[in-house]
Protein backbone atom coordinates (compact mmCIF):
# COMPACT_ATOMS: atom_id res chain seq x y z
CA UNK A 1 0.00 0.00 0.00
CA UNK A 2 2.78 2.41 0.89
CA UNK A 3 4.55 1.79 -2.40
CA UNK A 4 1.45 2.25 -4.57
CA UNK A 5 -0.35 4.99 -2.63
CA UNK A 6 2.50 6.77 -0.85
CA UNK A 7 0.99 6.03 2.56
CA UNK A 8 -0.21 3.06 4.62
CA UNK A 9 -3.25 2.76 6.89
CA UNK A 10 -2.74 0.32 9.74
CA UNK A 11 -5.18 -2.44 10.69
CA UNK A 12 -7.55 -1.01 13.27
CA UNK A 13 -7.44 2.49 11.73
CA UNK A 14 -9.86 1.79 8.88
CA UNK A 15 -13.34 3.30 8.58
CA UNK A 16 -14.74 -0.23 8.79
CA UNK A 17 -12.90 -0.73 12.10
CA UNK A 18 -14.58 2.37 13.53
CA UNK A 19 -17.98 1.08 12.42
CA UNK A 20 -17.37 -2.24 14.19
CA UNK A 21 -16.28 -0.40 17.35
CA UNK A 22 -19.47 1.71 17.25
CA UNK A 23 -21.64 -1.39 16.85
CA UNK A 24 -19.86 -3.06 19.79
CA UNK A 25 -20.10 0.13 21.88
CA UNK A 26 -16.30 0.37 22.06
CA UNK A 27 -15.72 3.49 19.94
CA UNK A 28 -13.84 6.52 21.28
CA UNK A 29 -12.81 9.67 19.43
CA UNK A 30 -9.19 8.91 20.34
CA UNK A 31 -9.34 6.05 17.82
CA UNK A 32 -9.62 8.68 15.05
CA UNK A 33 -6.96 10.88 16.64
CA UNK A 34 -4.53 7.96 16.87
CA UNK A 35 -5.29 6.94 13.27
CA UNK A 36 -4.27 10.40 12.03
CA UNK A 37 -0.97 10.16 13.92
CA UNK A 38 -0.38 6.68 12.49
CA UNK A 39 -1.15 8.00 8.99
CA UNK A 40 1.61 10.62 9.26
CA UNK A 41 4.01 7.94 10.46
CA UNK A 42 3.13 5.67 7.53
CA UNK A 43 3.90 8.10 4.69
CA UNK A 44 6.68 6.98 2.36
CA UNK A 45 9.74 9.18 2.00
CA UNK A 46 8.89 9.88 -1.65
CA UNK A 47 5.39 11.11 -0.73
CA UNK A 48 6.33 13.32 2.25
CA UNK A 49 5.70 16.54 0.28
CA UNK A 50 2.28 15.30 -0.79
CA UNK A 51 0.84 13.95 2.46
CA UNK A 52 2.88 15.01 5.51
CA UNK A 53 0.78 17.15 7.87
CA UNK A 54 -2.30 16.87 5.66
CA UNK A 55 -4.53 16.53 8.76
CA UNK A 56 -2.68 19.13 10.84
CA UNK A 57 -5.69 21.45 10.91
CA UNK A 58 -8.03 18.82 12.37
CA UNK A 59 -8.49 19.56 16.07
CA UNK A 60 -10.43 16.67 17.55
CA UNK A 61 -10.26 18.30 21.01
CA UNK A 62 -12.11 21.41 19.83
CA UNK A 63 -15.09 22.50 21.93
CA UNK A 64 -16.98 22.96 18.66
CA UNK A 65 -17.27 19.17 18.54
CA UNK A 66 -18.53 19.00 22.12
CA UNK A 67 -17.85 20.21 25.63
CA UNK A 68 -16.10 17.02 26.71
CA UNK A 69 -14.64 13.79 25.32
CA UNK A 70 -17.96 12.00 25.65
CA UNK A 71 -19.93 14.53 23.56
CA UNK A 72 -17.10 14.81 21.03
CA UNK A 73 -17.16 11.02 20.68
CA UNK A 74 -20.94 11.17 20.13
CA UNK A 75 -20.46 13.81 17.42
CA UNK A 76 -17.85 11.70 15.64
CA UNK A 77 -20.07 8.64 15.83
CA UNK A 78 -22.89 10.60 14.19
CA UNK A 79 -20.57 11.65 11.36
CA UNK A 80 -19.33 8.09 10.83
CA UNK A 81 -22.88 6.72 10.74
CA UNK A 82 -23.89 9.44 8.27
CA UNK A 83 -20.92 8.69 6.02
CA UNK A 84 -21.78 5.00 6.17
CA UNK A 85 -25.09 5.72 4.41
CA UNK A 86 -23.29 6.81 1.22
CA UNK A 87 -23.50 4.18 -1.49
CA UNK A 88 -20.01 3.79 -2.92
CA UNK A 89 -19.39 2.37 -6.38
CA UNK A 90 -15.86 1.32 -7.28
CA UNK A 91 -16.36 2.62 -10.82
CA UNK A 92 -17.44 6.07 -9.67
CA UNK A 93 -15.46 8.69 -7.83
CA UNK A 94 -18.28 9.23 -5.34
CA UNK A 95 -16.09 10.31 -2.44
CA UNK A 96 -14.20 12.79 -4.61
CA UNK A 97 -17.44 14.26 -5.94
CA UNK A 98 -18.85 14.44 -2.43
CA UNK A 99 -15.74 16.21 -1.16
CA UNK A 100 -15.94 18.78 -3.98
CA UNK A 101 -19.66 19.27 -3.30
CA UNK A 102 -19.07 19.87 0.41
CA UNK A 103 -16.33 22.39 -0.34
CA UNK A 104 -18.74 24.22 -2.62
CA UNK A 105 -21.57 24.18 -0.07
CA UNK A 106 -19.22 25.40 2.65
CA UNK A 107 -18.11 28.24 0.37
CA UNK A 108 -21.70 29.28 -0.37
CA UNK A 109 -22.56 29.35 3.34
CA UNK A 110 -19.31 30.98 4.45
CA UNK A 111 -19.66 34.16 2.39
CA UNK A 112 -16.59 36.32 1.83
CA UNK A 113 -14.15 34.05 3.68
CA UNK A 114 -14.68 31.28 1.15
CA UNK A 115 -13.30 33.39 -1.67
CA UNK A 116 -9.80 32.50 -0.58
CA UNK A 117 -10.19 28.90 -1.66
CA UNK A 118 -13.18 28.32 -3.92
CA UNK A 119 -13.94 28.98 -7.59
CA UNK A 120 -17.56 28.21 -8.59
CA UNK A 121 -17.70 25.11 -10.77
CA UNK A 122 -19.41 26.99 -13.63
CA UNK A 123 -16.42 29.35 -13.93
CA UNK A 124 -13.95 26.47 -13.59
CA UNK A 125 -15.82 24.66 -16.35
CA UNK A 126 -15.55 27.58 -18.79
CA UNK A 127 -11.83 27.95 -18.13
CA UNK A 128 -11.19 24.19 -18.36
CA UNK A 129 -13.02 23.80 -21.68
CA UNK A 130 -11.17 26.75 -23.20
CA UNK A 131 -7.79 25.55 -21.93
CA UNK A 132 -8.21 22.00 -23.25
CA UNK A 133 -10.11 22.70 -26.49
CA UNK A 134 -8.43 20.77 -29.31
CA UNK A 135 -5.86 19.33 -26.91
CA UNK A 136 -7.94 16.67 -25.19
CA UNK A 137 -5.99 13.81 -26.77
CA UNK A 138 -2.52 14.91 -25.70
CA UNK A 139 -0.63 11.94 -24.23
CA UNK A 140 1.03 14.11 -21.59
CA UNK A 141 -0.31 17.33 -20.13
CA UNK A 142 0.96 19.58 -17.36
CA UNK A 143 -1.20 21.93 -15.27
CA UNK A 144 -0.21 24.80 -13.02
CA UNK A 145 -2.33 26.93 -10.68
CA UNK A 146 -0.21 29.47 -8.75
CA UNK A 147 -3.15 30.37 -6.47
CA UNK A 148 -4.78 26.96 -6.34
CA UNK A 149 -7.16 27.31 -3.38
CA UNK A 150 -8.85 23.92 -2.94
CA UNK A 151 -7.49 22.65 -6.27
CA UNK A 152 -10.84 22.58 -8.10
CA UNK A 153 -9.48 24.40 -11.17
CA UNK A 154 -6.73 21.81 -11.57
CA UNK A 155 -9.14 18.90 -11.28
CA UNK A 156 -11.80 20.39 -13.56
CA UNK A 157 -9.25 21.12 -16.28
CA UNK A 158 -7.76 17.62 -16.04
CA UNK A 159 -11.23 16.06 -16.28
CA UNK A 160 -11.49 17.12 -19.95
CA UNK A 161 -8.33 15.26 -20.91
CA UNK A 162 -8.62 11.79 -22.44
CA UNK A 163 -5.86 10.42 -20.22
CA UNK A 164 -7.24 11.77 -16.95
CA UNK A 165 -6.70 9.02 -14.39
CA UNK A 166 -3.78 7.43 -16.26
CA UNK A 167 -0.74 7.46 -14.03
CA UNK A 168 1.97 9.80 -15.30
CA UNK A 169 -0.16 11.30 -18.08
CA UNK A 170 -1.18 14.49 -16.28
CA UNK A 171 1.05 16.38 -13.88
CA UNK A 172 -0.56 18.67 -11.30
CA UNK A 173 1.39 21.67 -10.01
CA UNK A 174 -0.05 24.19 -7.59
CA UNK A 175 0.90 26.70 -4.96
CA UNK A 176 -1.17 28.09 -2.10
CA UNK A 177 -0.23 30.59 0.60
CA UNK A 178 -2.82 29.69 3.28
CA UNK A 179 -1.87 26.43 4.99
CA UNK A 180 -5.42 25.25 5.74
CA UNK A 181 -6.43 25.83 2.11
CA UNK A 182 -3.28 24.08 0.91
CA UNK A 183 -4.32 21.03 2.95
CA UNK A 184 -7.81 21.20 1.41
CA UNK A 185 -6.21 21.04 -2.04
CA UNK A 186 -4.01 18.08 -1.14
CA UNK A 187 -7.03 16.21 0.20
CA UNK A 188 -9.06 17.14 -2.88
CA UNK A 189 -6.53 15.65 -5.30
CA UNK A 190 -6.08 12.64 -3.04
CA UNK A 191 -9.86 12.05 -2.89
CA UNK A 192 -10.02 12.23 -6.69
CA UNK A 193 -7.49 9.39 -6.90
CA UNK A 194 -4.65 11.44 -8.36
CA UNK A 195 -1.42 9.43 -7.99
CA UNK A 196 1.00 10.98 -5.52
CA UNK A 197 3.78 10.84 -8.12
CA UNK A 198 1.70 13.21 -10.28
CA UNK A 199 1.06 15.73 -7.47
CA UNK A 200 3.43 18.66 -6.96
CA UNK A 201 1.89 21.15 -4.53
CA UNK A 202 3.59 23.79 -2.38
CA UNK A 203 2.57 25.91 0.60
CA UNK A 204 4.18 29.31 -0.09
CA UNK A 205 3.68 32.87 -1.34
CA UNK A 206 3.65 32.77 -5.14
CA UNK A 207 4.71 36.38 -5.67
CA UNK A 208 7.54 36.51 -3.14
CA UNK A 209 9.54 33.62 -4.55
CA UNK A 210 9.32 31.97 -7.95
CA UNK A 211 8.26 28.33 -8.12
CA UNK A 212 8.45 25.80 -9.61
CA UNK A 213 11.95 25.65 -11.03
CA UNK A 214 13.54 22.82 -12.94
CA UNK A 215 17.15 21.82 -13.44
CA UNK A 216 18.43 21.76 -17.03
CA UNK A 217 22.12 20.87 -17.56
CA UNK A 218 22.76 21.66 -13.92
CA UNK A 219 21.22 25.14 -14.14
CA UNK A 220 17.97 26.18 -12.47
CA UNK A 221 15.37 27.12 -15.06
CA UNK A 222 11.66 27.88 -14.75
CA UNK A 223 9.37 24.93 -15.36
CA UNK A 224 6.88 25.52 -18.17
CA UNK A 225 3.33 24.17 -18.44
CA UNK A 226 0.79 23.27 -21.09
CA UNK A 227 -1.96 25.04 -19.17
CA UNK A 228 -1.94 27.71 -16.47
CA UNK A 229 -5.12 28.65 -14.66
CA UNK A 230 -5.72 31.00 -11.74
CA UNK A 231 -8.35 32.79 -9.70
CA UNK A 232 -6.07 34.99 -7.56
CA UNK A 233 -7.22 37.30 -4.74
CA UNK A 234 -8.45 40.50 -6.37
CA UNK A 235 -6.47 43.74 -6.04
CA UNK A 236 -4.32 42.38 -3.22
CA UNK A 237 -1.50 44.46 -1.79
CA UNK A 238 1.99 43.06 -2.31
CA UNK A 239 5.65 43.95 -1.87
CA UNK A 240 6.67 45.26 -5.30
CA UNK A 241 10.05 46.65 -4.23
CA UNK A 242 13.15 45.59 -6.18
CA UNK A 243 11.16 43.57 -8.72
CA UNK A 244 12.66 45.13 -11.85
CA UNK A 245 15.27 42.37 -12.13
CA UNK A 246 12.75 39.57 -11.59
CA UNK A 247 12.39 37.87 -15.00
CA UNK A 248 8.72 37.21 -14.29
CA UNK A 249 7.97 40.92 -14.40
CA UNK A 250 10.02 42.02 -17.39
CA UNK A 251 6.82 43.42 -18.97
CA UNK A 252 6.25 45.68 -15.98
CA UNK A 253 5.81 45.70 -12.20
CA UNK A 254 2.27 45.86 -10.87
CA UNK A 255 1.50 48.62 -8.31
CA UNK A 256 1.86 47.65 -4.67
CA UNK A 257 -1.84 48.30 -4.05
CA UNK A 258 -2.98 45.85 -6.78
CA UNK A 259 -1.19 42.56 -7.46
CA UNK A 260 -3.59 41.47 -10.25
CA UNK A 261 -1.05 41.88 -13.05
CA UNK A 262 1.70 40.39 -10.89
CA UNK A 263 -0.25 37.12 -10.69
CA UNK A 264 -0.97 37.28 -14.43
CA UNK A 265 2.67 37.85 -15.37
CA UNK A 266 3.83 35.07 -13.04
CA UNK A 267 1.48 32.62 -14.74
CA UNK A 268 2.38 33.78 -18.25
CA UNK A 269 6.07 33.41 -17.43
CA UNK A 270 5.54 29.71 -16.67
CA UNK A 271 3.48 29.03 -19.80
CA UNK A 272 4.95 26.92 -22.60
CA UNK A 273 5.42 28.58 -25.98
CA UNK A 274 2.40 26.65 -27.26
CA UNK A 275 0.54 26.68 -23.95
CA UNK A 276 -2.72 28.38 -22.98
CA UNK A 277 -3.62 30.38 -19.89
CA UNK A 278 -6.90 31.51 -18.30
CA UNK A 279 -7.16 33.82 -15.28
CA UNK A 280 -10.05 35.46 -13.40
CA UNK A 281 -9.52 39.18 -12.73
CA UNK A 282 -11.50 42.29 -11.71
CA UNK A 283 -12.61 44.66 -14.49
CA UNK A 284 -10.14 47.33 -13.40
CA UNK A 285 -7.24 45.60 -15.16
CA UNK A 286 -8.90 46.46 -18.48
CA UNK A 287 -8.71 50.24 -18.16
CA UNK A 288 -6.71 51.41 -15.13
CA UNK A 289 -3.74 53.65 -15.88
CA UNK A 290 -0.13 54.13 -14.75
CA UNK A 291 1.81 50.87 -14.25
CA UNK A 292 -1.15 48.70 -15.19
CA UNK A 293 -1.63 50.60 -18.47
CA UNK A 294 2.03 49.99 -19.33
CA UNK A 295 1.73 46.24 -18.67
CA UNK A 296 -1.51 46.03 -20.63
CA UNK A 297 0.11 47.75 -23.62
CA UNK A 298 3.09 45.37 -23.49
CA UNK A 299 0.81 42.33 -23.41
CA UNK A 300 -1.17 43.62 -26.39
CA UNK A 301 1.88 44.54 -28.43
CA UNK A 302 3.27 41.05 -27.75
CA UNK A 303 -0.05 39.53 -28.92
CA UNK A 304 -0.47 37.73 -25.57
CA UNK A 305 -4.13 38.54 -24.93
CA UNK A 306 -6.45 36.22 -26.87
CA UNK A 307 -9.84 36.95 -25.32
CA UNK A 308 -11.66 38.83 -22.55
CA UNK A 309 -14.89 37.34 -21.23
CA UNK A 310 -17.11 39.53 -19.06
CA UNK A 311 -18.97 37.52 -16.39
CA UNK A 312 -22.14 38.45 -14.47
CA UNK A 313 -21.95 40.06 -11.06
CA UNK A 314 -22.58 38.06 -7.87
CA UNK A 315 -21.39 34.68 -9.15
CA UNK A 316 -18.49 34.45 -6.69
CA UNK A 317 -18.95 33.82 -2.97
CA UNK A 318 -16.42 36.44 -1.89
CA UNK A 319 -17.47 39.43 -3.98
CA UNK A 320 -20.51 40.88 -5.69
CA UNK A 321 -18.50 42.71 -8.33
CA UNK A 322 -18.50 41.54 -11.96
CA UNK A 323 -15.29 39.85 -13.06
CA UNK A 324 -13.63 38.74 -16.28
CA UNK A 325 -11.81 35.71 -17.59
CA UNK A 326 -8.72 36.68 -19.59
CA UNK A 327 -7.29 34.09 -21.98
CA UNK A 328 -3.62 34.40 -22.92
CA UNK A 329 -1.04 32.67 -25.08
CA UNK A 330 2.69 33.20 -25.36
CA UNK A 331 3.50 33.17 -29.07
CA UNK A 332 0.53 34.20 -31.20
CA UNK A 333 0.88 35.27 -34.82
CA UNK A 334 -2.42 37.18 -34.82
CA UNK A 335 -2.96 40.32 -32.77
CA UNK A 336 -6.75 40.57 -32.53
CA UNK A 337 -8.60 40.26 -29.22
CA UNK A 338 -12.00 38.66 -28.77
CA UNK A 339 -14.45 40.40 -26.43
CA UNK A 340 -17.43 38.47 -25.04
CA UNK A 341 -20.01 40.22 -22.87
CA UNK A 342 -21.68 37.36 -20.97
CA UNK A 343 -22.79 39.62 -18.11
CA UNK A 344 -26.52 39.27 -18.87
CA UNK A 345 -26.74 35.49 -19.15
CA UNK A 346 -27.45 33.94 -15.75
CA UNK A 347 -30.06 32.56 -13.40
CA UNK A 348 -30.90 34.76 -10.45
CA UNK A 349 -30.82 33.06 -7.06
CA UNK A 350 -31.53 34.28 -3.53
CA UNK A 351 -28.28 36.12 -2.81
CA UNK A 352 -26.27 35.34 -5.91
CA UNK A 353 -26.36 34.68 -9.63
CA UNK A 354 -25.56 31.38 -11.31
CA UNK A 355 -24.41 30.60 -14.84
CA UNK A 356 -26.73 28.06 -16.44
CA UNK A 357 -25.46 25.28 -18.68
CA UNK A 358 -26.71 27.13 -21.77
CA UNK A 359 -24.78 30.24 -20.64
CA UNK A 360 -21.59 28.22 -20.25
CA UNK A 361 -22.05 26.50 -23.61
CA UNK A 362 -22.67 29.82 -25.36
CA UNK A 363 -19.52 31.38 -23.93
CA UNK A 364 -17.31 28.44 -24.93
CA UNK A 365 -18.84 28.09 -28.41
CA UNK A 366 -18.48 31.82 -29.07
CA UNK A 367 -14.84 31.71 -28.00
CA UNK A 368 -14.09 28.73 -30.24
CA UNK A 369 -16.02 30.10 -33.25
CA UNK A 370 -14.16 33.41 -32.93
CA UNK A 371 -16.80 35.46 -34.75
CA UNK A 372 -18.84 38.56 -34.00
CA UNK A 373 -22.30 38.19 -32.43
CA UNK A 374 -24.41 41.33 -32.23
CA UNK A 375 -24.63 42.70 -28.69
CA UNK A 376 -22.63 39.74 -27.35
CA UNK A 377 -19.19 39.33 -28.94
CA UNK A 378 -16.71 41.18 -31.13
CA UNK A 379 -13.27 40.33 -32.50
CA UNK A 380 -11.37 43.62 -32.26
CA UNK A 381 -8.39 44.44 -34.46
CA UNK A 382 -5.26 45.97 -33.07
CA UNK A 383 -6.15 49.20 -34.91
CA UNK A 384 -9.40 49.41 -32.92
CA UNK A 385 -7.56 48.79 -29.67
CA UNK A 386 -4.95 51.42 -30.46
CA UNK A 387 -7.70 53.91 -31.34
CA UNK A 388 -9.03 53.28 -27.85
CA UNK A 389 -5.56 53.98 -26.42
CA UNK A 390 -5.18 50.32 -25.36
CA UNK A 391 -8.24 50.58 -23.13
CA UNK A 392 -9.91 47.14 -23.06
CA UNK A 393 -13.13 48.06 -21.29
CA UNK A 394 -15.69 45.69 -22.82
CA UNK A 395 -18.44 48.26 -23.63
CA UNK A 396 -15.99 49.99 -26.00
CA UNK A 397 -16.09 46.90 -28.22
CA UNK A 398 -19.43 45.19 -27.53
CA UNK A 399 -22.46 47.49 -27.68
CA UNK A 400 -25.18 46.00 -25.49
CA UNK A 401 -27.22 49.21 -25.28
CA UNK A 402 -30.92 48.57 -25.83
CA UNK A 403 -32.98 51.55 -27.01
CA UNK A 404 -36.07 52.30 -24.97
CA UNK A 405 -39.32 51.98 -26.94
CA UNK A 406 -40.68 55.40 -28.06
CA UNK A 407 -43.10 57.08 -25.66
CA UNK A 408 -46.72 57.40 -26.84
CA UNK A 409 -47.24 61.04 -25.81
CA UNK A 410 -50.95 61.05 -26.71
CA UNK A 411 -51.63 58.08 -24.42
CA UNK A 412 -49.40 59.57 -21.72
CA UNK A 413 -51.38 62.87 -21.70
CA UNK A 414 -54.68 60.97 -21.61
CA UNK A 415 -53.46 58.90 -18.63
CA UNK A 416 -52.31 62.05 -16.81
CA UNK A 417 -55.72 63.70 -17.29
CA UNK A 418 -57.49 60.57 -16.05
CA UNK A 419 -55.26 60.37 -12.97
CA UNK A 420 -55.82 64.08 -12.27
CA UNK A 421 -59.61 63.64 -12.34
CA UNK A 422 -59.37 60.59 -10.06
CA UNK A 423 -57.14 62.47 -7.63
CA UNK A 424 -59.60 65.41 -7.47
CA UNK A 425 -62.51 63.04 -6.75
CA UNK A 426 -60.59 61.20 -4.01
CA UNK A 427 -59.56 64.51 -2.38
CA UNK A 428 -63.16 65.74 -2.38
CA UNK A 429 -64.37 62.46 -0.87
CA UNK A 430 -61.71 62.66 1.85
CA UNK A 431 -62.71 66.25 2.74
CA UNK A 432 -66.37 65.18 3.07
CA UNK A 433 -65.40 62.33 5.40
CA UNK A 434 -63.22 64.64 7.51
CA UNK A 435 -66.12 67.14 7.83
CA UNK A 436 -68.20 64.38 9.37
CA UNK A 437 -65.53 63.43 11.94
CA UNK A 438 -66.43 63.85 15.62
CA UNK A 439 -63.31 64.32 17.78
CA UNK A 440 -63.27 62.91 21.30
CA UNK A 441 -59.73 64.12 22.06
CA UNK A 442 -59.13 67.89 21.74
CA UNK A 443 -55.42 67.27 21.06
CA UNK A 444 -56.37 65.60 17.75
CA UNK A 445 -57.84 68.88 16.44
CA UNK A 446 -54.39 70.24 15.53
CA UNK A 447 -53.59 67.10 13.52
CA UNK A 448 -56.90 67.34 11.70
CA UNK A 449 -56.40 71.05 10.92
CA UNK A 450 -52.94 70.33 9.51
CA UNK A 451 -54.32 67.56 7.30
CA UNK A 452 -57.07 69.88 6.01
CA UNK A 453 -54.42 72.48 5.24
CA UNK A 454 -52.43 69.97 3.22
CA UNK A 455 -55.51 68.97 1.22
CA UNK A 456 -56.44 72.60 0.56
CA UNK A 457 -52.84 73.27 -0.57
CA UNK A 458 -52.92 70.28 -2.91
Amino acid sequence: MQKSLGYVIRPGDMFSDWKIAINEDKFNIMMVSDALVHFDQGISQEAKDDFAGIFADMDLTSSRLGANAQTRTATMMSWINLMDQIELDENMDVLGDLYEYLIGMFAVNSGAKAGEFYTPHQVSDIMARILTAGRENMEEYSLYDPTMGSGSLLLTTASYMKNAGVQGAIKYYGQEWITTTYNLARMNLMMHKVEYNDINLRNADTLNSDWPDGVIDGVNAPRMFDAVMANPPYSQKWDNQSREDDPRFRQGVAPKSKADYAFLLHGLYHLKDNGRMAIVLPHGVLFQGAAEAKIRKELLNNHNIVAIIGLPEKIFTNTGIPTIIMVLEKNRETDDVMFIDASKGFEKQKNSNKLRQEDIDKIVKTYLDHVDIEKYAHVATMNEIQENDYNLNIPRYVDIFEEEPPVDTTKLLADMKSLSKEEAKLTADLKDMMADLVLTNPEDQEILDNLRGVLDYE
